[in-house]
């Protein structure tokens, strides 16, 4: 029966590419052949601390984090931000293409599954949206990001302990000290459960680590001795 209906619901409602945004073919596939290809994948040397890449092989910090020490490690990024990935997140936040993400998270599963596992976090927490935003898109991307990679991983997933409480204005047009400035009280976070000390924040897209660094701040604050970080594309200094 459940075959039945995924065969009718693929005759409906095929899939197409996160990239082209073409149907898929062959089917089966979560992106096209030819489109995997086009993406830019993050690669080493990386920054240790938000995993951007950087130039040099002997550098173990991007100029960012070693300027600004940060409340998070291990960062882990799938994607350099560019214009190929950034049409297709843009397409996930604003028009409501979920599906794509199935696609990044079992990208992110087969690229960081061992070094997730060494790492050993209790808890996956997506960082939020505040509720205007949730109420006119109706969904978070980085919980849905989120949900997929908790079902790869077998790592439980929270979405209600850490919150937005406070709407700030768009930070594409800040630079990277008034985005921090900006994000001042936005985020709290309620008491993490007992033993839950090590989280893996989720996200889509990192730029300047504003976000990232008061999310974990906010976690920090509720208990957790460990922030790791996990987004899907991250700007880059090369």
């Amino acid at each position: 029966m459940n075959y039945i209906i995924e065969t009718i619901l693929d005759l409906l409602f095929p899939r197409r590419c996160p990239v082209c945004g073409q149907i898929i073919m062959p089917k089966g596939n979560l992106i096209c052949p030819g489109c995997i290809r086009k993406l830019s994948w993050v690669r080493g040397p990386v920054c240790k601390c938000c995993g951007k890449e950087i130039i040099s092989e002997t550098a173990e910090y991007c100029s960012d984090c070693a300027i600004h020490p940060r409340s998070f490690s291990n960062g882990m990024a799938l994607l350099n931000y560019n214009e190929i990935s950034a049409p297709s997140l843009a397409k996930i936040k604003y028009h409501n293409h979920r599906e794509y993400l199935d696609f990044y998270a079992e990208a992110a599963y087969r690229k960081y599954a061992a070094r997730i596992a060494r790492l050993s976090p209790d808890l996956i927490i997506p960082v939020p949206v505040h509720k205007s935003r949730m109420k006119k898109r109706g969904f978070n991307q980085a919980e849905e990001f989120g949900k997929r990679l908790s079902h790869y991983l077998e790592i439980p997933m929270n979405s209600s302990l850490l919150i937005r409480s406070k709407k700030t204005v768009p930070q594409k047009d800040l630079g990277p000290a008034l985005r921090l400035k900006n994000l001042e009280q936005a985020f709290s976070c309620r008491k993490l459960p007992y033993r839950m000390k090590k989280v893996l924040l989720i996200d889509d897209i990192y730029t300047t680590g504003s976000t990232a660094e008061a999310c974990s701040r906010a976690l920090k604050k509720a208990g957790a001795e460990q922030v790791f970080l996990l987004v899907i594309a991250t700007s880059s200094n090369r």
